[in-house]
């Protein structure tokens, strides 16, 4: 009631001045606590309301959000679990994916992925056989706690109370969502990821093994599409499927070497998860089997035998484009060539004169730094040091030059390139590694003419092993540069079966003592 109807009695008369002042005290009271009461349960529903909400995912990986399922649920003790891991440390549940782990959950509210039930699902089960048989692919069980988790699906088939059968089940969906994050990892990337690419070459996209794992678990089939993060190029997949068939194989009287040559299939596809092959055509080197393969539509057209870099000048690895070629080239030797190797002739020549010419002889050219030809015989080179040796020195083209009758070009940050070379009979050698770091390929005409395809130009190459005494240089540029990939793997599938290479730059043992331990080393 209104404060200004209380000032009048029930008889219409004036009421006591000091009765209408309680009267309107205590009005306003009630009228406050009122006021209060309901702002309270609005701000305790908001609260509430609030408290609900998601959380925003912080960097874009999800956090674990406030608990909104039944407290007994498989679902909430997947959440507790979650969250007991990553703010109690240590850790009741052992995880190398918790970040990946956490925002695979929240993604899905929580709701286990492998589980139908309370029992554990077909695709469980399929991911659970991926991670157990995880050294078909050059991979290890124990990465992705194989073991453990087969002993806790043992453990699920017997009867147990509910509540600690929820518990299990819900230990058991996080531990393998965090094996198979792992696996999809390494099976996209590699373990180590060692290599850092060449300023030409670009790194892969980042991979979110959460987001790769999630869409194939919506997949017709879970396993396919999981194993799809692969490297897809035909010198993983062949090699790859060889490991598993070598696996199933017996071990046959050494048991030790059997295990050696698994282990060296293993460290080659670990590298070629390093860095993919993304095209259908393309060039590729593989230094230990002194070989380059030209790849068309995904299979191989072309063979050729390579000569590479010693093993105190390595061929390096990296990836660019075959983007031109030079006929009958000049070849403009390295200083470190020229001051190591050349310089100590000229010496000899000066000390003890005869009428043989070794520039001249091995058709060389002396030139000064501003690139003015010199008359050698004008220079004192017993006066010339490695320390003062100021002059270049270019081979000009003909039978006798190194590079031979032609070189291919593509940038590279180490200066390297691809040639003939005037040592044919050295193809023929077990032992290829005899170069100065650049690469000498046999039959590089037959390269050339598949480069040019069927431009009518070809027809102006010269044949392989043929030579001109005074050849014209020319350079041929191709309309669409092929891709040139120089990788290093002692193991290939060759005609359907593997074979294995020698270590011939010692590569493999510091990659077997990281990927399986001092003791592997030994079985070198």
């Amino acid at each position: 009631m209104p404060c200004w109807a209380l000032a009048r009695t029930a008889v219409g008369h004036k009421a006591d001045p000091l009765r209408r002042a309680n009267a309107c005290f205590s009005s306003n009271l009630i009228h406050y606590l009122v006021m209060r009461l309901i702002m309270c349960v609005l701000l305790v529903a908001f609260l509430t309301a609030f408290a609900t909400l998601p959380e925003r995912p912080a960097g874009g990986q999800g956090r674990v959000r406030p608990l909104q399922t039944k407290p007994n649920s498989l679902p909430a003790h997947i959440q507790l679990l979650l969250l007991d891991t990553a703010d109690k440390p240590p850790r009741r549940v052992p995880l190398a994916e918790l970040q990946g782990d956490q925002s695979f959950y929240a993604l899905r509210n929580y709701q286990p992925a492998w589980s139908a039930g309370l029992e554990i699902g077909t695709i469980g089960r399929a991911a659970l056989a991926l991670l157990t048989r995880a050294e078909d692919f050059g991979l290890q069980p124990r990465r992705y706690q194989a073991s453990a988790l087969q002993a806790l699906a043992d453990s699920l088939a017997l009867p147990s109370p509910p509540a600690r059968h929820v518990a299990q089940q819900a230990r058991f969906e996080i531990l393998l969502t965090d094996g198979v994050l792992r696996f999809a990892r390494h099976l996209r990337r590699g373990q180590l990821y060692a290599f850092t690419p060449s300023p030409l070459e670009q790194p892969e996209a980042p991979f979110e093994p959460a987001a790769w794992v999630a869409r194939a678990l919506m997949a017709p089939d879970f396993t396919t599409a999981l194993l799809r993060c692969q490297p897809q190029h035909r010198e993983y997949q062949q090699l790859q499927q060889a490991l598993a068939n070598w696996r199933q194989q017996p071990t046959g009287p050494d048991p030790v070497a059997h295990r050696r040559q698994e282990q060296q299939m293993a460290l080659t596809l670990e590298r070629w998860r390093w860095v993919a092959i993304p095209d259908s055509d393309y060039i590729v080197v593989n230094l230990p089997a002194y070989r380059l393969e030209v790849v068309r539509r995904g299979r191989v057209v072309y063979t050729h035998r390579l000569l590479i870099g010693r093993a105190s000048t390595p061929t390096p690895t990296f990836s660019s484009r075959l983007a031109s070629f030079t006929v009958a080239p000049e070849w403009r030797v390295p200083r470190s060539v020229a001051v190591q190797q050349i310089l100590p002739y000229l010496q000899e020549n000066a000390k003890f004169p005869s009428e043989h010419d070794f520039l001249a002889d091995n058709n060389y050219a002396l030139y000064d730094a501003q690139g003015r030809e010199l008359d050698p015989s004008t220079i004192n080179w017993l006066q010339v040091t490695e320390q003062n040796f100021t002059y270049a020195i270019r081979q000009k083209p003909g039978c006798s030059n190194l590079l031979g009758n032609i070189v291919f070009r593509f940038a590279n940050p180490y200066g390297l390139y691809i040639s003939d070379t005037s040592e044919h009979k050295d193809f023929e050698r077990t032992y290829r590694a005899l170069a100065e770091g650049c690469m000498h390929v046999e039959r590089p005409m037959r390269l050339a003419a598949y480069l040019l395809g069927p431009d009518s130009t070809r027809a102006a190459l010269p044949k392989d092993g043929e030579c001109e005494a005074n050849p014209r240089s020319r350079t041929f540029y191709l309309k669409r540069p092929l891709p040139l990939h120089v990788r290093y793997a002692t193991c290939a599938v060759v005609g359907g079966k593997p074979r294995f290479y020698a270590d011939v730059y010692g590569r493999d043992a510091l990659l077997r003592r990281q990927l399986f331990g001092a003791r592997a080393a030994t079985l070198l």
